[in-house]
């Protein structure tokens, strides 16, 4: 965080005006997995912030605890922000609250259907406490538009498409197929 403590008002603008550009420079990052998406589309960028030491601290909230993405994220943020002038980035991993899609942004669904990924829609009310652990069948989408036809006949085709956040579906009118970003 910057913090006006012990420097002068020119200091302190000047330290704001270092924070707003990388932030900036962090939210211009992509989504490795999905490119068309920034991380801060994605909702993944949670913060940036100056720490007492000096270094810039990036925040990073990953899709799943096991996001196989993270570390190209870590990489190329850090490397974003190196590129423009950081020289010394820590990028922190923030695990609570949890990722939730409806932190992607407007921008981010929209970019998703213009690629043909249908958007999730509204993420489940999440609950505190212990998580329930449910043996019984996944949770499917009520009702997936194809983005092909706009038929509303669809089905699941596989639970996981070319990355563990998408679904695979086809629809049953035009009998293209195409990926659904599941909510979570």
């Amino acid at each position: 965080m910057v913090t006006g403590r012990g420097r002068s008002a020119e200091g302190a603008r000047a330290g704001s005006d270092a924070l707003d550009r990388a932030s900036r420079v962090a939210g211009e990052v992509c989504d490795p997995e999905l490119p068309m998406l920034t991380l801060a589309d994605l909702g993944v960028l949670r913060g940036v912030e100056f720490e007492e030491d000096g270094v810039l601290a990036v925040s990073l909230t990953p899709t799943y605890s096991g996001c196989p993405a993270m570390a190209e994220m870590r990489a190329a943020t850090v490397e974003a922000l190196r590129d423009a002038g950081f020289p010394l980035v820590r990028v922190r991993t923030v695990l609570d609250p949890p990722w939730t899609t409806d932190w992607i942004t407007e921008r981010g669904r929209r970019a998703l259907a213009e690629h043909r990924i249908v958007p999730p829609g509204n993420a489940p009310a999440s609950r505190s406490g212990p998580v329930e652990l449910n043996l019984s069948p996944t949770r499917r989408a009520a009702t997936v538009t194809c983005p092909h036809c706009a038929a509303r006949d669809t089905a699941e085709v596989s639970r996981f498409s070319a990355t563990s956040c998408r679904a695979l579906r086809q629809c049953r009118v035009c009998r293209e197929p195409f990926e659904y970003f599941k909510e979570i």
